[in-house]
């Protein structure tokens, strides 16, 4: 695995230990460098591309790996690496396309302290945190829990109540969200742009809640996903324009397409119901029932309002499986 950068958070936003209950470098240990490499023809690697880079966080002494799945869906390799420059090859055991969470399990001894899962639930807005990336101290973020609330991601994806923390850390994905007590919060997600007056934005990050993790733990070590019914996917890309859903892409080969749904299409209602925010959309489609149900979808395409049916499947059928090592 090539070396890191010598990149560095600022000092003016590092965390210091001294303002710490629990030890702050043992905590961060835990959090390792993690890159992924997905081969050329993976469903993914048009949008993701074959070279991914990220954190993970060592969940279990065993050498479990929570991070992001976005970073290891489809790859044939995964390495780690500790604080230490340490190397260790991993295996992406599973991905939950609902929550986001992927799983690693290091090949090698690690000999790091595993970090104790805590309660997203119990962590409040204004909670003083730590955003936690590979390499200690010099690479994580002191933040502030700026929100709570619903969010929903282009790609068919909604959380109830993802947790938004400030200032935002440069290398977010899989980062580890410490609390208070030194615990696991949240994984790292994206960064995105919060207005906070009319023609000023600060970036903040979006973080996974732990508590997710739960209810999806086990069937992602036995399965390598959930055992639960798959949502219906229909392979597109969408946005908010206005009070309405825009299509803004669309997935090759994936159902959307296959129907003819096309970028720049306005969706304007579901089986019926009205949608005006992604969330809606998304939720209206869901509720029609597992993979494999027809979605009637009404869509506005230059000035004429028509009906198009769209027969979704299981996201995951497109991917390709983790490589056995």
């Amino acid at each position: 695995m090539p070396s890191p950068s010598n990149w560095r958070v600022s000092p003016s936003v590092r965390p210091k230990a001294s303002d710490y209950d629990y030890d702050l470098d043992a905590a961060l240990s835990s959090v390792l460098g993690l890159q992924a490499r997905a081969p050329h023809d993976a469903f993914t690697a048009g949008v993701l591309g074959t070279e991914r880079a990220g954190n993970g966080v060592l969940i279990r002494d065993n050498g479990l790996i929570l991070t992001i799945g976005y970073l290891i869906i489809e790859a044939e390799s995964v390495w780690l690496r500790t604080a230490e420059g340490r190397t260790v090859p991993g295996h992406a055991l599973a991905y939950d396309q609902d929550t986001g969470f992927g799983l690693v399990q290091a090949l090698g001894a690690l000999d790091l302290p595993a970090l104790p899962l805590g309660r997203s639930g119990e962590a409040g807005v204004g909670e003083y945190v730590v955003v936690g990336g590979a390499g200690g101290a010099h690479r994580s973020v002191a933040a502030r829990i700026v929100a709570r609330q619903e969010f929903a991601g282009y790609w068919e994806y909604v959380l109830d109540d993802a947790i938004f923390t400030a200032p935002a850390h440069p290398h977010w994905g899989g980062a580890a969200l410490i609390g208070p007590k030194g615990d696991l919060l949240g994984i790292g997600s994206l960064q995105l742009e919060q207005r906070r007056e009319p023609d000023v934005t600060q970036h903040i990050n979006m973080i996974v809640p732990i508590d997710l993790l739960d209810s999806v733990l086990d069937d992602m070590l036995t399965y390598g996903r959930p055992k639960r019914p798959a949502r219906p996917w229909l392979g597109l890309y969408a946005t908010e324009m206005e009070d309405t859903v825009v299509i803004v892409g669309l997935a090759e080969d994936g159902p959307a397409q296959q129907a003819d749904l096309r970028q720049g299409d306005f969706v304007l209602a579901v089986g019926g119901v009205k949608v005006s925010t992604l969330a809606q959309f998304y939720r209206a489609i869901w509720s029609l029932g597992e993979a494999g149900v027809n979605v009637p979808l009404s869509v506005l395409r230059d000035g004429e309002t028509f009906e198009i049916w769209v027969d979704s499947t299981d996201r995951q059928s497109y991917v390709k499986s983790p490589r056995l090592h």
